[in-house]
């Protein structure tokens, strides 16, 4: 009896099934390659990227660091440095998102009768007088205030702002001074 060129039933089903998982491993390969890839790229940019806590470098979770985060987490601000630049950087960020939103002929966005646009007006002015406080805080200073903006408000570490490592010790120093400006007077 000739034998047939196409595999048996079962054989078929382990062949189709071993190639599922070979595709599906070369595409983990492929993706884990392209996350290491824009890891590295944004590292060389500066960015402090760290494993999540209790993971596998390699395969577990990334998390990218604030600039504050990684400047406490280096031991280079005070606990209330810090905290002085999470207020500044929640305030900023604020603002700015206000100052993106467009206004909408629509009061009623959505459906919804609980909009309170006087309120929502209201709450924008406060912020950003506040932000205008903090900001006379550093006696009119516009590297402190840069400063500020770009590490508290933006997120990004010293190396992403500056060129060079020298310009990064500049602004951190910039940084730390304003950020005792705002603790003190906070006091």
């Amino acid at each position: 009896m000739p034998r047939s060129r196409h595999p048996s039933h079962p054989d078929r089903a382990l062949l189709i099934r071993k190639e599922l998982c070979d595709r599906a491993e070369r595409e983990a390969s492929q993706v884990s390659a392209g996350v290491a890839e824009s890891v590295g790229l944004a590292r060389a940019r500066g960015a402090a990227i760290v494993a999540q806590c209790g993971t596998d470098r390699r395969h577990g979770p990334l998390k990218r660091l604030s600039g504050l985060e990684w400047l406490a987490r280096k031991g280079r601000l005070t606990p209330a440095q810090k905290a002085a630049g999470e207020r500044y950087g929640v305030l900023w960020r604020r603002v700015e998102a206000a100052a993106r939103i467009g206004s909408s002929l629509d009061m009623n966005f959505g459906g919804s009768r609980d909009h309170d646009v006087p309120a929502a007006a209201e709450a924008r002015a406060r912020d950003i007088q506040h932000l205008k406080d903090l900001r006379a805080q550093l006696h009119g200073q516009t590297d402190m205030v840069a400063a500020c903006d770009q590490i508290c408000g933006g997120e990004l570490t010293p190396r992403e702002v500056c060129i060079n490592g020298v310009q990064a010790a500049r602004l951190e120093g910039v940084l730390r001074v304003a950020l005792d400006l705002m603790v003190s007077g906070d006091t």
